[in-house]
């Protein structure tokens, strides 16, 4: 079974909102990759973050904002053949994003920034403390592609 190209855009939009976080793979100052794990907001093909002002990632999305974004749920081990190791597979769905990072610095976007990322999680509606959006670090990722896949399903 191979795996299927998806490019049915609510698909793959339910896919995103389905993850309770992405992967971030980025390429630090020495070349190397360096990926992490980061809670988001997904919004008309743009995807929002927030982290501490200073640390690791921020000073290497500062010289190099080119990411990678991984997305992946509905992890379902299958096989075959259950005596058979070489039958079994995962049957998954999944969504990657590459674009650039870009950092919010306006007040009022952070805000809202903030409110899309939080609303990936719960339907409540927050406020915050203006020293809560002054001492964040908030950013976002336009999508410059989408390639999206499902296998066994």
């Amino acid at each position: 079974m191979k795996s299927r190209i998806l490019t049915y855009e609510p698909e793959i939009e339910q896919i995103i909102r389905k993850c309770r976080y992405c992967s971030m793979a980025m390429v630090d100052m020495d070349g190397n990759p360096y990926v992490i794990h980061m809670n988001f907001g997904y919004q008309d093909g743009t995807v929002f973050f927030h982290s501490a002002p200073e640390g690791r990632k921020i000073d290497i999305l500062r010289i190099n904002p080119q990411v990678c974004l991984s997305f992946s749920t509905d992890h379902l081990l299958r096989w075959q053949n259950i005596d058979v190791a070489c039958s079994y597979s995962m049957k998954y769905r999944s969504v990657l994003i590459r674009g650039k990072a870009v950092f919010i610095d306006d007040y009022d976007q952070k805000e809202q920034a903030l409110n899309v990322i939080m609303g990936q999680y719960t339907d409540e509606q927050y406020r915050y403390s203006e020293p809560a959006i002054n001492n964040v670090c908030v950013f976002r990722v336009e999508a410059q592609s989408i390639e999206a896949r499902a296998f066994g399903y």
